[in-house]
């Protein structure tokens, strides 16, 4: 393929791994008032994979901005909701930073349990983090249950984040069940 029909079917890619993304956190799995999973980065991450972390994070980014075009932001300051979409949207595509590793690993060269893990926490962790820095400068007022601002942030944002990779994870190992064609149309372009 020609160096601009694979620019542009990775474009195209973006777009379409990020409107699937918006489409998947639109999925109510919310556990009671404060705590969620959000599907959406099973599909980013699985672009992570298939594209490495350039191309997932313009599509978590892409992702992020579209938390505003369908009204779903919860905007307290101009700072918070930069940080809490664009930003920390994008760098749940930081899961392409292991993407090799875990190419390799599907071809039988290392341990593929491992380095899923590993391409998961490497989206989720950054992702979370900023939602945690958000959470006690921003929402800290709000924090239940007699906790202080920090402390309900990282029990909320950190309940998120484990629910969340352990989503990820298991998706993604499901499709890479060995003789999976799955595998092969969506993990490797």
């Amino acid at each position: 393929m020609s160096n601009s029909k694979q620019n542009i079917t990775i474009l195209a890619e973006i777009a379409v791994f990020a409107a699937l993304s918006m489409l998947l956190a639109l999925i109510p799995l919310d556990i009671g008032a404060s705590f969620g999973i959000n599907l959406g980065q099973v599909a980013l991450t699985i672009f992570a994979i298939r594209r490495g972390a350039k191309p997932a994070l313009l599509a978590g980014f892409i992702w992020g901005l579209l938390y505003f075009v369908i009204g779903k932001v919860w905007f307290l300051t101009l700072f918070q909701v930069l940080l809490e979409y664009p930003v920390a949207f994008t760098l749940a595509g930081l899961a392409g930073v292991y993407s090799k590793p875990i190419k390799a690993a599907l071809n039988g060269s290392g341990n593929l349990n491992k380095a899923l893990l590993i391409g998961t926490l490497w989206g989720i962790i950054p992702r979370y983090l900023i939602h945690f820095i958000a959470g006690f400068l921003f929402w800290g007022q709000y924090a239940q249950w007699g906790m202080g601002p920090v402390l309900f942030s990282a029990v909320a944002n950190g309940t998120d984040a484990i629910l969340t990779a352990v989503a990820v994870y298991l998706a993604i190992r499901l499709i890479t069940l060995p003789n999976s064609k799955t595998t092969q149309n969506l993990l490797i372009p």
